[in-house]
């Protein structure tokens, strides 16, 4: 086992990435990310700088880490419907659409630094890669036809409206933008 790795299953630098990620949220909860520095972040979490760096190359690799919940949210959220079959989804989408779509409203800030307009950007890049792994994996296993191609596009579709949503430019209170987004995602499905 290499050092990186015998270091990664640590129950210490678990701990440690959970201080340092949950004070860099506390800190943007009260300011943007961009006026957030390495010194407020290693202050609130009780360790030193050169902890920080012994587990994140900077702020934004610590922002995206401690953001990696709302990829496995959207993506989780996006595919709640499922039943284990080669069923089309439901007219509706799943509860957990809206209600990921409201919690993301809560941290748009911090959300809107890391996840630029069209889906740009650390988180976006995460987002997206996560996404279309799980769609083509899904649609691979169903049997369906071009997974590789439908899987590209949902996670484009979805990442990039989110994104522009958090930005402001494509206006819907949480609900109505599960709708849409169902609705554009089940149409991407139906394509091929």
């Amino acid at each position: 086992m290499s050092p990186q790795e015998a270091r990664a299953s640590d129950p210490r630098t678990a701990r440690t990435k959970a201080r340092l990620r949950d004070a860099l949220l506390a800190e943007c909860a009260a300011r943007p990310l961009a006026e957030v520095g390495v010194s407020a972040v290693v202050r609130r979490a009780g360790v030193g700088r050169a902890t920080f760096y012994l587990h994140y190359e900077d702020l934004t690799a610590l922002a995206v880490d401690a953001c990696a919940d709302v990829v496995h949210a959207a993506v989780d959220a996006l595919h709640a419907w499922q039943t284990g079959s080669a069923a089309p989804p439901p007219r509706r989408p799943p509860a957990a659409l809206a209600a990921f779509l409201a919690e993301a409203a809560g941290r748009a800030p911090l959300y809107r630094a890391l996840l630029l307009p069209g889906g740009r950007g650390p988180l976006g890049e995460r987002l997206h890669r996560e996404l279309r792994e799980r769609a083509r994996a899904e649609r691979a296993a169903a049997g369906a036809t071009h997974p590789e191609l439908v899987a590209s596009a949902v996670a484009g579709a979805f990442t990039g409206v989110l994104a522009d949503w958090l930005h402001g430019w494509a206006p819907a209170d949480p609900a109505a933008l599960a709708d849409h987004l169902w609705r554009l995602l089940a149409a991407l499905h139906r394509a091929l």
